[in-house]
């Protein structure tokens, strides 16, 4: 049982790269998955989109990774 939960943990925490782009920001939102959105994994979109309509009961770092992703990212230019 142990193993098989250590598996379904590391393989969470590996469909993250789409969401959070750091191991601390994985490491911050795993737990969450696991307790909210497993039954998503390991469809990273999916999860994303749990972890969304959750929001509410995300922990206070997991809530602080979506808040970040879902900024808009600002176009950089090259004036001269």
């Amino acid at each position: 049982m142990k193993s098989a939960r250590f598996a379904l943990l590391a393989f969470a925490a590996a469909t993250l790269p789409a969401l959070a782009v750091t191991p601390d920001e994985r490491a911050a939102c795993t737990p969450d998955v696991m307790r909210l959105c497993a039954s998503h994994v390991p469809d990273a979109g999916a999860i994303t989109a749990c972890l969304r309509q959750q929001r509410a009961s995300l922990s206070t770092a997991c809530r602080g990774v979506m808040s970040r992703a879902d900024r808009p990212v600002r176009a950089v230019s090259n004036r001269q």
